[in-house]
């Protein structure tokens, strides 16, 4: 194999590949990148044996061949090596040592096989459609920050994407939940997901999708299964198995009966959090909201720190009095973008509704805190 590449093409294939690579393996190939000079294109893939990721970038290929070489170490020689520069990779006869050149820098790198390289496997997708990377983005960002990081509760430890039903209208809805919050957010029905089974997409490879999708074409190409699913766009494939379990009921956890409505500008609201919570317990971070009339006093306090207070105009007319998570609530109250969000309460001890008013695409659940 001997090839000639862009270095600023190459590190930001190499970017996107290596962050699948665990830092720490027990299996060596693990730890390599698959490199495959073929047709005017090298093609790396990297994999952690539940998730896989293949780009291909445009280079001169002198002789076509396929090796693996760590990861890391070669994306962070190529991160060192000059702007502007070429970058020359040539597999040496042997195949054991590939060599990479640019200007009078030069780096030796051991190979493993090829034939060591392990494949996610040939899947049979029983779904296809096409998405928005748009509304593919707002789907992880309305939703990800639920996602848990109990390995206990393994099958919350992602997004739970579905077919639903809103109002007699189809919709792909996401959900996420750690059991003290929970985010749901609906788009309508891309056009061949009609039938597509439920699935949990696993929070690294939500985690990964989201930082490739930033800078993605328009359209995302997405299949899938009762085991897996495929990102498709550019020229990029992710394939990621999908976590094996039963998302809990979310319906049941979303209260219908409560009657105190609360409305004001979740920007000041969000300000006003972060000013009070400076002064809440580093542990709970709680906050407490009473409610008078149109008044919304919210207040913190520490044994350390001392404590806070800061008042808000709402429209309402309810008394009560609550605590939430203020992280939790900065969490949602970030993910509006409308000048009013609306806050759907029952007493000091039932979980709370939360919207934006002028976007009814989301809907979040927080359950309250004792304070």
């Amino acid at each position: 194999m001997k090839i000639k590449i862009d270095r600023a093409a190459l590190l930001r294939s190499l970017n996107h590949v290596q962050s699948v690579v665990e830092r720490r393996n027990t299996i060596p190939i693990l730890s390599n990148v698959l490199l495959t000079a073929d047709d005017g294109a090298l093609t790396m893939a990297t994999t952690d044996m539940d998730l896989e990721i293949h780009e291909s970038v445009a280079a001169q290929i002198d002789m076509p061949g396929a090796t693996t070489v760590p990861a890391h170490t070669l994306h962070d020689i190529v991160r060192k090596l000059p702007d502007q520069s070429d970058v020359e990779l040539d597999l040496a006869d042997g195949g054991n040592i590939m060599t990479v050149k640019a200007g009078r820098s030069m780096f030796r790198l051991s190979c493993l096989p090829v034939a060591d390289f392990p494949e996610l496997g040939k899947a049979e997708f029983s779904a296809a459609f096409p998405i928005k990377s748009a509304d593919l983005r707002a789907l992880i960002d309305r939703t990800k920050f639920a996602m848990s990081t109990e390995e206990t509760r393994y099958y919350l430890n992602g997004i739970y994407l579905h077919e639903a039903d809103s109002n007699g209208i189809k919709v792909l809805r996401a959900v996420a939940t750690d059991g003290q919050r929970l985010a749901r957010f609906e788009m309508p029905l891309p056009a061949g997901a009609e039938g597509m089974p439920g699935v949990i997409v696993p929070r690294k490879t939500v985690a990964e999708l989201r930082k490739l999708v930033e800078e993605a074409a328009d359209t995302i190409q997405i299949n899938l299964s009762q085991s897996k699913i495929r990102f498709t766009f550019d020229h990029i494939v992710l394939t990621s198995k999908l976590i094996d379990g039963t998302f809990p009921n979310y319906e049941q956890v979303i209260p219908k009966g409560n009657d105190k409505v609360i409305e004001l500008n979740p920007k000041i609201f969000s300000g006003a959090i972060d000013r009070v919570s400076t002064i809440s317990d580093g542990k709970s971070r709680a906050v407490k909201i009473a409610l008078a009339g149109s008044t919304m006093t919210l207040s913190a306090n520490s044994p350390e720190a001392g404590s806070a207070t800061e008042d808000l105009e709402v429209h309402g007319n309810d008394n009560l009095e609550i605590g939430f998570n203020a992280r939790y609530l900065l969490d949602i109250t970030s993910q509006m973008e409308g000048e009013g969000c609306r806050l759907t309460l029952a007493d000091a001890a039932s979980p709370t509704i939360i919207e934006d008013i002028s976007d009814h695409s989301a809907l979040y659940v927080l359950m309250p805190l004792r304070v």
